[in-house]
């Protein structure tokens, strides 16, 4: 009993704090990681005194595949300065994903765990509007670059859908709304302004959202971004004009790195020029074009992961995100309540769109999405099965 216990705590918390990794290493240097670290140390207990292991499931054979990649292109550069720094960063994603998705599939509530992930972001989301007030021009928090808090605050606010929703819940959930999509517009961030967008058309698309509330919500932060407006006029057209300054200079450095990592991956599209490479390669890959950024990234999640790890590791990407959505799919199919997958589904398409503009295979949440992907269709499919013994029975 107490094992589930920690494993819940463990698990609302791991991702609960993910958005807030900035706090947290203000803190102590390791503190972001100690709760994935408890969550897989208390899990590997689990597993061995209920003598189990995880359900087969696709997901395994991908991530061991991707694990694989991972190894073999880390050795054929281990040389490279900064190979085993970024292997290191890899590997806990993968192990992550799978604890997330067996023991949300067993011990932890989907539910619980969405709840969790939007508690997490709210507050990412408060503290980016708060340094906004204390002076910055865009909003941070958190995260050092506000386009990474726009990738958390997008991909959480799809989940809202999964969440009780009678009486004065609603309300609360719709100002919890308000707050995410407020937090989002004060990072000025395109590529999280196109995410939602596209989050929000597929849930109503799919009616996992009435119209109506996503008026509201809309009309609450409009009310709340006229009342800022007229309160910091100054501030405001100062961070428009240098959002539009950089603008331009982002499309362009954006361009020059897509076609550095095109190079990269043209150069080894077998295994890439390993974790890290891309880091490493910049410069000569882009003809000196940023001589000066130290620590470059392709502001691509795609094409990154092509350009380090191959055409090998960029497939299972790919098959890591189609098995998230087939999951979810297969789930909706089984259950009555379609909330909890289609909310997951939408924040997929938030994540997948958000990273066509930015590097974020080293965050959570295209990870943890595609882990409870996975555990809501096979708790669907138990219950399925319950369903027709209990059916068989009766007869």
């Amino acid at each position: 009993m107490w094992l589930t216990f920690l494993l819940r705590v463990l698990a609302c918390a791991t991702v609960a704090l993910a958005p807030l990794e900035g706090y947290l290493l203000q803190l102590h240097g390791q503190l972001a990681k100690a709760m994935p670290a408890a969550l897989i140390g208390v899990w590997a207990v689990s597993l061995i005194r209920q003598r189990r292991l995880p359900a087969p499931h696709p997901l395994h054979l991908v991530l061991a595949l991707l694990a694989v990649v991972l190894l073999a292109t880390s050795a054929v550069h281990e040389a490279e300065p900064f190979t085993l720094e970024y292997l290191v960063r890899w590997v806990p994603f993968l192990v992550v994903t799978v604890v997330l998705a067996d023991v949300t599939a067993r011990e932890v509530p989907v539910r619980a765990l969405l709840a969790a992930t939007v508690a997490g972001a709210i507050v990412a989301a408060g503290g980016g509007l708060a340094s906004v007030i204390g002076g910055e021009l865009r909003a941070t928090g958190p995260l050092e670059d506000p386009n990474d808090l726009a990738f958390f605050l997008v991909a959480a606010l799809p989940l809202l859908v999964a969440l009780p929703a009678k009486g004065r819940s609603r309300i609360a959930l719709l100002l919890l709304g308000a707050v995410l999509v407020a937090g989002t517009a004060a990072t000025f961030s395109r590529g999280g302004g196109i995410a939602l967008a596209c989050a929000l058309a597929w849930l109503i698309a799919r009616r996992g959202l009435p119209v109506r509330a996503v008026v509201v919500t809309a009309a609450v932060t409009g009310v709340a971004a006229l009342v800022f407006a007229q309160a910091a006029q100054a501030e405001l057209s100062r961070a428009l004009q240098e959002k539009s300054h950089i603008a331009g200079t982002n499309a362009d450095t954006r361009m020059l790195r897509w076609q550095a990592a095109a190079r990269m991956l043209a150069d080894d599209p077998v295994l890439g020029v390993g974790p890290g490479g891309f880091r490493q390669e910049y410069a000569a890959a882009s003809h000196n074009a940023e001589i000066d950024e130290q620590t470059p990234v392709a502001h691509n999640l795609f094409l990154e992961v092509a350009a380090e790890l191959g055409l090998p590791g960029f497939a299972l990407l790919i098959g890591l995100i189609a098995i998230g959505f087939v999951a979810s799919e297969r789930a909706l199919r089984r259950v009555a309540d379609r909330r909890e997958a289609l909310a997951v589904q939408a924040a997929l398409i938030a994540v997948l769109v958000a990273s066509i503009f930015l590097s974020e295979q080293y965050y959570l949440p295209l990870w943890s999405l595609v882990a409870v992907a996975v555990a809501i269709e096979q708790r669907a499919k138990k219950a399925s099965q319950k369903e027709s013994v209990r059916c068989a029975f009766s007869t």
